[in-house]
């Protein structure tokens, strides 16, 4: 990997080499990165080169990952005796199925990203260079949008694939239900007749 570009290359493999089964217990290692996955609002990345380990992971939390064309994607840990410790098995399997997750985890190969688009795993893949860009024009279009039904249709499609297919239309009939009272329905409609 030296002298390519890297998203995140995943942990510190030296602080990992000598941190104890206390020390990972009592700090939750890995555990801060709940918080991303748990944003409220839509989280975009933009990846140029790898994005391995728990880079891979940081790019599975996301909602949108705009992707170069030069960008590789894998779980190496297998490699070094561990496993994922921040989703990756979980949110892998969710996405791209459990064979192909398997495949994955259990080898600890990479892929491009074209392979990563077609398993499911990124949302789109741009020329090399423009990842960047292309996730800020899709950042500045979400900025255009009703902010709360944006997180409402956020949680709608997280609990898709976390739920069965009846409670998933049970939440989003309520949360459809209920961006009828938060005024930006009501405004987007005006707009939407308006032209």
């Amino acid at each position: 990997m030296t002298g390519a570009p890297v998203f995140c290359a995943g942990a510190d493999i030296s602080e990992m080499s000598t941190i104890s089964l206390l020390e990972t217990l009592a700090e939750d290692f890995s555990g801060c990165c709940d918080r991303l996955a748990k944003c409220s609002k839509p989280v975009i990345a933009a990846v140029e080169g790898y994005a391995i380990g728990g880079g891979c992971e940081l790019a599975e939390m996301c909602d949108i990952v705009v992707s170069a064309a030069n960008a590789r994607f894998g779980h190496p840990e297998i490699t070094l005796g561990t496993l994922s410790g921040a989703g990756g098995t979980q949110r892998l399997a969710r996405t791209a199925g459990r064979a192909k997750a398997m495949d994955l985890v259990l080898t600890g190969r990479l892929i491009e990203a074209a392979d990563a688009e077609r398993i499911g795993l990124i949302s789109r893949v741009v020329s090399s260079g423009a990842a960047y860009a292309t996730a800020l024009e899709i950042a500045q279009e979400l900025a255009k949008r009703a902010p709360l039904t944006l997180r409402f249709a956020k949680e709608a499609v997280d609990r898709a694939v976390s739920q069965g297919l009846e409670d998933g239309l049970r939440l989003e009939r309520r949360l459809f239900h209920l961006s009828f009272a938060t005024g930006e329905f009501k405004r987007g409609m005006e707009q939407f007749l308006a032209r």
